[in-house]
């Protein structure tokens, strides 16, 4: 079987996640809004959930969509991906935008390219630090109680743990968004060392 198209397969992923954390598949149901039949055929490999639907399971599971396609494959040392490689995208249904994935594998880093908008009410807040840059168009970013406005060539640097939104304000927008992995302890946690 081809490689990359491996690299796809989510199921097993959601159902180490989901099981390390003790729940069953009516609760990550519950959680996310999903049907418990779905997320069978999901962590079967019987169905390939949508961006959408992987960022509810991971919220359900309390991680992110990148993790749980991360961990979906093995680690490369060296991976190519190529402009045109379309196992690595992924169009949302009605939606005018694409995402797609830069870093292939469960590393210390991961890259996406969001060509178009994407869900522009989601907020997000990383454990680690993440940086936005704008390759085409613009985008508006709320991080700290202020607003950004980035046009190509720009890039924003946000620390760990910052709730942020951003929103393409045209609709040929491409940002690349690079991050920290979760699993990467690269902020002091407040507390006793």
């Amino acid at each position: 079987m081809d490689e990359h198209k491996e690299s796809l397969r989510v199921g097993a992923a959601v159902r180490r996640r989901r099981r390390s954390l003790e729940l069953t598949l009516s609760a990550v149901a519950e959680r996310s809004g999903l049907s418990v039949p779905f997320l069978s055929q999901v962590e079967n490999e019987r169905a390939r959930p949508s961006r959408r639907s992987l960022e509810k399971v991971a919220d359900a599971l309390g991680t992110t969509a990148v993790e749980l396609l991360a961990a979906a494959d093995p680690a490369h040392t060296v991976d190519l991906v190529r402009a045109d490689d379309t196992d690595v995208a992924d169009r949302q249904r009605g939606a005018d935008f694409v995402v797609r994935s830069l870093v292939r594998g469960h590393h210390q880093m991961h890259a996406q390219e969001f060509v178009g908008d994407h869900d522009p009410g989601r907020e997000f807040q990383l454990r680690n630090d993440v940086l936005m840059h704008v390759t085409e168009g613009a985008v508006e970013v709320e991080a700290e109680g202020r607003a950004y406005r980035l046009v190509r060539g720009d890039t924003l640097y946000l620390t760990g743990g910052v709730r942020h939104r951003w929103r393409a304000t045209v609709s040929d927008a491409r940002v690349v968004v690079v991050a920290v992995a979760e699993h990467i302890d690269a902020v002091d946690e407040p507390g006793p060392k």
